[in-house]
């Protein structure tokens, strides 16, 4: 956990606490060019009460590719 994340645990009330980091496991970033998926929160990241389907630029951890990434929520 990065100290973003620490912050608004520590401030949140546990229900919510748990249902941001719930939610932000299932938002996946994949990657375009071997499909390689991590969560939002896995990145050090949140994505709570969010929609829509955004692109990052990152590389991915898996081939090295440096590539958009798709962000979607998975049920």
């Amino acid at each position: 956990m990065n100290a973003v994340q620490k912050i608004f645990v520590s401030i949140l009330p546990k229900s919510q606490a748990k249902d941001m980091e719930d939610e932000s496991r299932k938002w996946m970033l994949t990657c375009s060019s071997c499909g390689h998926k991590v969560s939002v929160w896995d990145l050090g990241g949140i994505r709570w009460k969010a929609c829509g389907t955004p692109k990052k630029m990152k590389r991915c951890a898996e081939c090295g590719n440096i590539n958009w990434m798709t962000v979607i929520k998975e049920k």
